[in-house]
């Protein structure tokens, strides 16, 4: 198969799942993705030259192009020239992750966080988290020393995909303690969607049936303990919520995890709450790990918001294949060994990290079938069972604490 005709594949893959762009805006996207997949490398100059070469077209003309693309309209040549509307872009994202999940499987899980790239930018984004990695389905990029609040736009983001996923699906939204809020914990239960929020210590807790209130910290207070149940958290009545409190604390862990949700105790694990960790991984994805997006030298926050769309099309596309690619490796070869050999016995029964993360693999896979002129790999999604137990999501190389 020619790099033509793989790339016109790429092409229409990505026209297919993202309708509401114009034709040159999606074929942009398309290239502008395949060749970050290509070059891990975000960079104009190096994706310029990528695609230049690969194309038969002029570098400078390229380069062009691909600036053009996270302009706004009035810095665009020419009098018809449009800008991409970002926002649009997040439920097609969306739908394209669900149009390749499991058919037997209803479970999803979504991550809130914050990252800020030096001085410059702040990213305020929501990932569907999966194997170890992230990927971005909708955010905002601000300025990251300009004072604004952030509700506005938690609440934007939320609204825009809140009728994509099945309503008969369990989604858990996942967030640190410092996303905490009762606005935003009862912003996710307006999209039937169920929060997953980790709080500090600070505050006070009142079980369910009694008197007086509690200090956080009393929870638990060993590592090895743990404690579930409906309370009234915080004692101050503007504050105050009605939930499930899930309390649990590890060893190896520095503080323990306490949790707010509004599942019932028997129905959620503490345990499912490592999977935010996995957005973190995401962030390195787009930066050192993957992307370089920290060498980025743009500074208008609405380009890097355009610019994060092709760096989310090519994680997704890098996610997707590495993730299929780690569902069917092949089982640990003590699953094979009878029940009394020594292997068992001396074995630690910890899960083992993954040498690769499902992005590097992805990126590996797919410039493999490049370089071999084989079809684009496409892949599914095959999500992890949700474990019961802490070190079952690791994840890759990052373990919150």
């Amino acid at each position: 198969m020619s790099h033509q005709q793989t790339l016109s594949d790429w092409i229409e893959e990505v026209s297919k799942h993202f309708s509401n762009l114009s034709k040159p805006q999606a074929y942009v996207l398309a290239i502008f993705s395949f060749a970050m997949v290509a070059v891990q490398s975000c960079g104009n100059s190096s994706i310029a030259l990528f695609l230049a070469l690969l194309l038969d077209e002029k570098e400078g003309s390229m380069r062009q192009k691909l600036r053009e693309f996270c302009y706004n309209a009035k810095h665009k040549r020419g009098e018809k020239r449009r800008e991409i509307d970002v926002q649009t872009c997040f439920v097609p994202l969306l739908n394209w992750i669900l149009s390749c999940w499991a058919v037997d499987e209803k479970r999803i899980a979504l991550a809130l966080d914050a990252s800020t790239l030096r001085q410059v930018f702040t990213v305020l984004s929501l990932s569907v988290v999966y194997r170890g990695c992230a990927i971005p389905i909708a955010w905002i990029i601000v300025p990251a020393c300009k004072k604004g609040a952030w509700k506005p736009h938690w609440l934007n983001l939320l609204q825009i995909i809140s009728r994509c996923i099945p309503r008969d699906w369990l989604v858990i939204v996942l967030t640190d303690r410092g996303l905490y809020a009762k606005w935003l914990y009862k912003a996710i239960q307006k999209n039937d969607w169920h929060p997953f929020m980790r709080i500090n210590q600070g505050g006070k807790f009142r079980p369910l049936g009694q008197v007086g209130f509690r200090d956080l910290v009393d929870v638990v207070r060993d590592t090895g303990c743990s404690w579930s149940g409906i309370v009234d958290c915080f004692k101050t009545k503007s504050a105050r919520l009605r939930c499930t409190l899930l309390a649990r604390w590890d060893d190896g862990y520095s503080d323990p995890w306490l949790i707010l949700t509004d599942l019932a105790a028997e129905q959620a694990c503490a345990a499912w709450y490592g999977m935010r960790g996995w957005i973190e991984q995401g962030f390195k994805d787009c930066k050192r790990g993957g992307f370089r997006w920290e060498q980025t030298k743009m500074t208008d926050p609405e380009r890097a918001t355009r610019l994060w769309l092709v760096i989310a099309v090519a994680t997704l596309w890098a996610v997707l294949v590495g993730g299929e690619a780690d569902a069917n490796l092949p089982p640990s070869s003590l699953d094979v060994l009878p029940a009394n050999h020594i292997a068992h016995r001396t074995s630690k029964q910890r899960p083992q990290p993954r040498r690769l993360s499902c992005f590097k693999r992805g990126i590996i896979t797919i410039l493999v079938a490049l370089i071999k002129g084989q079809p684009i790999p496409s892949g599914y999604f095959t999500p992890e069972a949700w474990a019961n137990d802490f070190e079952q999501f690791g994840g890759f190389q990052y373990v919150p604490t």
